[in-house]
């Protein structure tokens, strides 16, 4: 079995990312995150802190603003007009999950720095991540049949267009796939992003498949991916992300990535 290990790949973008942070601090400009969170739970609250201690490990101010979701709305308008604050995150899923298109949307393009903006400058970060994983490892996508397993707006549906660009056709199966096995079977290359842990099953792969798990669910108090543990134990002859430090890691290092390209911009409006 081949590790897909996103955070190896990630302690470089790191040391590189400190680099620039230094580079924009010494020129007076603190590149600045603020993240706007309405719900409580372990999940949202375990990736906050990874967020939080990934900005202080290279220099980015990481501000949480937690507040009912009536008051998001005057919040990111406070935000938008604060010049410290490079990058806006609205955490997902919101309270009330029928607004998100609409609360995203009021985040501006220049500081939607998670990309799911409909007008956003940036690429979203956990779709980046993936692209990177898989570039990191020297996986080659053109001629081998790629499956997204999910298409929800965090990652399937903009991977799908990301892969498009880049000249890759996916197949995509979801919620509505009568016979998930039936493609899983035929795929080459599998990217699952449901949230449904153990969703991918051990004789639903054939042999020698490269398999990117971004899915995240709780379990026990604990975060999953969409791959049931019983692939590690079974199949050795897969590529694959392992069960902790896979796309995670690089989707974190993305989403700074974007914060210092929003911060970078202030400093070229100063030249």
């Amino acid at each position: 079995m081949r590790l897909l290990s996103g955070r190896d790949l990630a302690s470089y973008i790191k040391e590189r990312q400190a680099q620039q942070v230094h580079r924009l601090r010494a020129q007076g400009i603190v590149p600045g995150l603020a993240i706007v969170v309405t719900i409580d739970n372990p999940v949202t609250n375990t990736y906050i802190r990874l967020k939080s201690r990934y900005g202080a490990d290279i220099g980015v101010k990481v501000d949480i603003h937690r507040v009912p979701q009536d008051e998001v709305e005057s919040l990111l308008e406070s935000l938008s007009l604060n010049d410290s604050v490079h990058g806006i995150i609205v955490q997902l899923p919101l309270s009330d999950k029928a607004q998100t298109d609409k609360i995203v949307n009021l985040v501006p393009p220049e500081k939607d720095v998670d990309g799911l903006g409909d007008a956003s400058i940036f690429d979203p970060a956990t779709p980046l991540a993936i692209l990177w994983l898989i570039n990191g490892y020297n996986i080659e996508l053109t001629g081998k049949q790629v499956l997204l397993v999910g298409q929800g707006r965090l990652v399937g549906a903009p991977l799908k267009k990301l892969l498009i660009a880049s000249g890759i056709n996916p197949v995509v199966a979801d919620k509505e796939t009568k016979d998930l096995k039936a493609e899983t079977l035929k795929a080459d290359v599998i990217i699952t992003a449901t949230g449904v842990h153990g969703v991918i099953k051990p004789n639903m792969l054939k042999k020698n498949a490269i398999l990117v798990d971004a899915g995240v669910a709780g379990e026990g108090g604990k975060t999953v991916g969409d791959i049931a543990s019983e692939v590690y134990a079974e199949r050795d002859d897969l590529t694959i992300t392992p069960q902790k430090g896979g796309v995670g890691p690089l989707t974190v290092c993305a989403l700074f990535d974007n914060v210092i390209r929003a911060a970078e911009g202030e400093a070229t409006d100063k030249r």
